[in-house]
């Protein structure tokens, strides 16, 4: 009995390992909708208690109180003591560009080279990764996939996570330009002798100088008429003319001033702060230029000696309450693995002073209005994509967040992984004693 566990065991992990990647993506809707009874988050601080959400050919065409009288459209789902949101939008991940961190071949979040404008995620995601597949079942349906490393790591693009390629997968192509903005303190090096104690860095203005340098060059390039071609400077247009973003990964008070100062220098105007520890201390200077800020998750210990113990889970708060527009973003440790656990982060930002529907703002309108996509998405809107789902309980509650149906850009979307699926049919067949 023990070697046909053992047996069966060994199969049911080639299986699972060789099986297809991709859940098949949904195909286009067809049949109207209508999601009754519920109680409705609309992404915006709203809530609709016995709710009517009305979608057809991909787009929201009716939200109100299920107690009007007007008529149903299509399959009618019956949805009395759930919830609806809208769905989830992570900020500032990798997903689809690794699949597994041990094997170099599947690693294409990070490229040679410091200044890298133009090297594009896009191309480069994967909409057949099981992680990314992973997602789904906590309503995490679109990403930011940002490249990582360098001095500018790259551009990014916004995703949904029911797709073939990443063509049918791309919701906005190019949105921004990440830097990552050097420190004005540094370690020794302890390995080698050092004195492992934080000091200031005396490359710090040089390292700032080489940044203004390339984009001042790069205008120049913009502006004159010369036939030779330099990629890295074309893929900073966008910049300078406003149609695109610069997201800057960076955290100090002193290095938030020196980048808004630089920036704004060589008419670089669309900020977005990314990480941004101490952003507290210089609210007023973000809110004058209209900066917003995308936070880490909240599941962290301390940065500074001195700061709070809880400084990590309350500062959602702080910022929000000066006035600044917070999003969630999830760069940091296991990324690709924790992005599944976004509105659990959020929960947590609630469960530390924020508002639970400000705290739900921070992955869905919030996000949206911040990677300038919330003509589409983000909120419970007439109009706007069909990207929603259905949950037995609070999404930001691990214990609630069950989902029972889901929807992206009106298509009936799977819930279950292949992984899933085969460990319920094999599980069954080879029940041991």
């Amino acid at each position: 009995m023990k070697k046909q566990y053992i047996y069966s065991l060994v199969c049911f992990l080639f299986l699972l390992g060789n099986v297809s990647a991709q859940q098949t993506p949904a195909p286009k809707q067809i049949t109207a909708f209508s999601i009754e009874g519920a109680t409705a988050h609309l992404g915006n601080g709203k809530v609709i208690e016995n709710s009517l959400i009305m979608f057809a050919d991909g787009k929201i065409t009716f939200v109100g109180s299920a107690m009007m009288k007007i008529a149903r459209s299509g399959t009618i789902i019956n949805a009395k003591g759930k919830h609806i949101y809208p769905g989830f939008i992570a900020a500032n991940a990798s997903l689809g560009l690794v699949e597994i961190d041990a094997v170099r071949a599947t690693d294409d979040e990070d490229e040679v080279g410091s200044m890298l404008p133009h090297i594009r995620s896009l191309i480069a995601y994967n909409a057949e990764s099981k992680v990314v597949e992973s997602m789904r079942p906590n309503g995490v349906f679109m990403g930011q996939i940002t490249p990582r490393g360098g001095t500018i790591s790259g551009t990014s693009s916004i995703m949904q996570f029911d797709a073939w390629n990443w063509e049918d997968a791309a919701i906005k192509k190019d949105d921004a330009i990440h830097i990552n903005w050097p420190g004005s303190l540094t370690r020794g090096r302890w390995w080698m002798g050092e004195d492992p104690a934080l000091k200031e860095d005396k490359n710090y203005a040089k390292k700032i100088e080489k940044i203004t340098t390339f984009f001042s060059e790069a205008k120049r390039y913009l502006a004159s008429n010369t036939s030779t071609e330099n990629l890295p400077f074309k893929a900073t247009k966008g910049l300078f003319d406003g149609s695109q973003k610069i997201f800057i990964h960076i955290n100090g008070e002193r290095e938030i001033t020196d980048a808004i100062k630089s920036f704004k220098k060589l008419g670089i105007n669309n900020m977005v702060l990314v990480h941004a520890k101490g952003a507290e201390n210089v609210a007023d200077l973000l809110v004058k230029n209209n900066i917003s800020v995308i936070i880490d998750r909240s599941h962290r210990i301390p940065n500074g000696e001195d700061d709070d113990y809880d400084l990590s889970y309350r500062n959602a708060k702080i910022l929000i309450d000066k006035g600044i527009i917070v999003g969630l973003g999830m760069e940091g440790q296991m990324e690709r693995m924790n992005t599944r656990n976004l509105p659990f982060y959020a929960g947590t930002y609630a469960a530390f002073g924020v508002d639970k529907e400000e705290a739900l703002k921070m992955i869905t309108s919030n996000n949206a209005k911040i990677l300038g996509i919330d003509h589409l998405v983000g909120t419970l809107e007439v109009g706007k994509d069909a990207t929603l789902f259905i949950s037995e309980g609070d999404a930001l509650d691990m214990r609630g967040n069950i989902l029972t149906d889901a929807f992206i850009q009106g298509r009936k979307i799977s819930l279950e992984t292949h992984q899933t699926k085969l460990w319920k049919r094999y599980s069954n067949k080879y029940k041991t004693n």
